[in-house]
C-alpha cells in the first residue's frame, strides 16, 4: 500500500536543513515521541531496533514523496546549481544519471518541473540550451514556464526551438499577474482563452489568483481590455484595476464611498468570469461585504490605500454582517491575515502602522469564519468574539498569519 506524503518538498530546498530534520526526527523518536514513532513506522517498516540516522533520512524523504534519501540528495544538490547557473554541474549530473533530464527536478511532481523547465522558470538559458542539445524534451511545458514567470528572453529562445502557445497557455501568466508573459503570449499567437475557449477564464482568474502583484495585475487587465473586454464601472472593479482617476469619479458621486460595503459579487463579478463559490477567491481575511479599504489591503493597493485615507477613509471602516452573525470587521483584521503572506511576501505592517496611527481600535471585536482552499484541510473554520489579535493567533492556516502585523497591534495594546 502507497503511503500518501504528509509534507511538501520546497521550490529550493536546503540540504543542511533537511539533514538536521533527520536528526531531529531520530531525536524524537528515541526519546518516545509518539507522533515520530508513529512517523518512522509509516514511511521506514524495516527501521532498525533502535533506528538509524539511515532510517530517520528515509522516513523523512519518503514523507516529502521521495523514494530514497540519495535522491533527495541528488535532487538538492541538482536545484542548488541550478540556481547557481553552474551549466557544467548540470551536464555532469545528468550525464551521469540521465533519468534526471525526464524527471522532475525536484523529485515529485511538481509544476516546476523537469530540469530544462526548472532552469526556465529562473530564466537559466544557457542551462536551458545545453539540456536541449543533449536531449531534453520538456521544451513546451518549458516554455510556459517561463511564460508564466515572465522570462521573456527564456520564452523567445524555446519558441525558436519549436515551443508554441496552446489553446488556454495565458492562463498561467493570469495566474502569477505577469503581465509581460501574458503580453508575450498573444504576441507569439495565443488567444485570449481558457483551454476550453471561455474568453473570461483568464480575467477571472486575474481577479480571484492567490497572487498580489499590483502592477502586474493591472497590466493584465490592460491587456483584457485591449482584447475586448468591458469592465463595469464600479468602485471595486476601479481598484482592481488600479484605476485611482476612476475612484476619484465615483468619490465625488458618493462622498460616503468609503464607508460602503460591497457583495461578494460586487468585488467579483461574475460578467467577468468570476464564480458564485466564494472559496474560489483566493483572499486573507474574508472580503465579502468589506469596504475598498479592506480590499486595498488584501490586494496590496498601497498607493491607493494611502489616497483613501488622505481623502478621509474611516480607519475602523466597518464590514456588513450576514444573517448568521458573521462580519463586522474592521480594515486591521485584513494585516494579520492576509493573502500576500501565502506568497511569500512582506508588508502586512505598513497597512497596520498606518491604521494605528490614524486611531483604529486596535481591540474591536467580531466573528469570522473562513474556508480555505487547495490545502489539506479545506473545511469551514468559525472564529467567534475574535480581536484582530486573537484572529492572528487562533487562525488555523499560520502561514497566512502576518507576525510583523500582529507584532504592531500587541505593542499598541492588543489584546486577545
Amino acid at each position: 500500500m502507497t503511503i500518501q506524503p504528509t509534507r511538501h518538498f520546497p521550490v529550493h530546498p536546503n540540504l543542511n536543513q533537511l539533514r538536521n530534520q533527520a536528526k531531529d526526527l531520530l531525536k524524537a523518536v528515541r526519546r518516545g515521541d509518539p507522533e515520530s514513532i508513529a512517523e518512522l513506522r509509516a514511511f521506514c517498516p524495516q527501521a532498525f531496533d533502535p533506528p538509524r540516522l539511515a532510517d530517520a533520512q528515509l522516513a523523512l524523504a519518503r514523507s516529502y514523496g521521495i523514494a530514497s534519501w540519495p535522491r533527495l540528495v541528488t535532487a538538492c544538490n541538482l536545484i542548488d546549481a541550478i540556481w547557481a547557473n553552474d551549466v557544467g554541474l548540470v551536464r555532469k549530473m545528468v550525464l551521469r544519471d540521465p533519468r534526471l533530464l525526464s524527471e522532475d527536478a525536484r523529485a515529485v511532481k511538481g509544476n516546476w518541473g523537469p530540469p530544462m523547465s526548472y532552469a526556465a522558470n529562473l530564466g537559466r538559458n544557457e542551462i536551458v540550451e545545453m539540456l536541449r542539445e543533449i536531449g531534453a524534451e520538456d521544451v513546451q511545458f518549458a516554455f510556459e514556464r517561463a511564460c508564466l514567470q515572465g522570462r521573456l528572453d527564456t520564452a523567445r529562445r524555446l519558441f525558436a526551438m519549436g515551443a508554441r502557445p496552446q489553446q488556454g497557455s495565458v492562463m498561467g501568466p493570469c495566474e502569477t499577474l505577469n503581465g509581460a508573459g501574458l503580453a508575450l503570449q498573444l504576441e507569439l499567437g495565443a488567444k485570449f482563452e481558457d483551454a476550453e475557449g471561455d474568453r473570461l477564464a483568464p480575467v477571472g482568474l486575474i481577479l480571484q489568483t492567490y497572487c498580489r502583484n499590483p502592477d502586474g495585475k493591472h497590466q493584465c487587465l490592460t491587456i483584457a481590455e485591449e482584447e475586448g473586454v468591458e469592465f463595469p464601472d464600479t468602485p471595486p472593479v476601479a481598484l482592481h484595476r488600479g484605476r485611482r482617476d476612476l475612484l476619484e469619479a465615483h468619490l465625488a458621486q458618493d462622498p460616503d464611498l468609503f464607508s460602503r460595503t460591497f457583495s461578494h459579487g460586487d468585488i467579483f463579478p461574475p460578467e467577468l468570469g468570476c464564480t458564485a463559490d466564494p472559496t474560489f477567491a483566493l483572499h486573507g481575511t474574508p472580503l465579502a461585504g468589506a469596504t475598498l479599504l479592506h480590499m486595498a489591503i488584501d490586494y496590496d493597493e498601497f498607493d491607493l490605500f494611502c489616497w483613501m485615507l488622505e481623502q478621509g477613509a474611516p480607519v475602523d471602516a466597518v464590514a456588513s454582517i450576514d444573517s448568521d452573525g458573521f462580519g463586522g470587521h474592521t480594515p486591521l483584521f485584513g494585516c494579520v491575515v492576509w493573502q500576500p503572506a501565502t506568497s511569500g511576501h512582506s508588508g502586512a505592517d505598513r497597512y497596520a502602522d498606518l491604521l494605528i496611527a490614524g486611531g483604529a481600535n486596535v481591540n474591536w471585536r467580531c466573528s469570522l469564519r473562513k474556508a480555505m482552499r487547495f490545502i489539506d484541510d479545506d473545511s469551514e473554520y468559525e472564529y467567534q468574539d475574535v480581536t484582530p489579535r486573537s484572529w492572528g493567533e487562533q487562525f488555523r492556516a499560520r502561514d497566512w498569519v502576518s507576525k510583523a502585523a500582529l507584532d504592531r497591534i500587541i505593542d499598541a495594546g492588543g489584546i486577545s
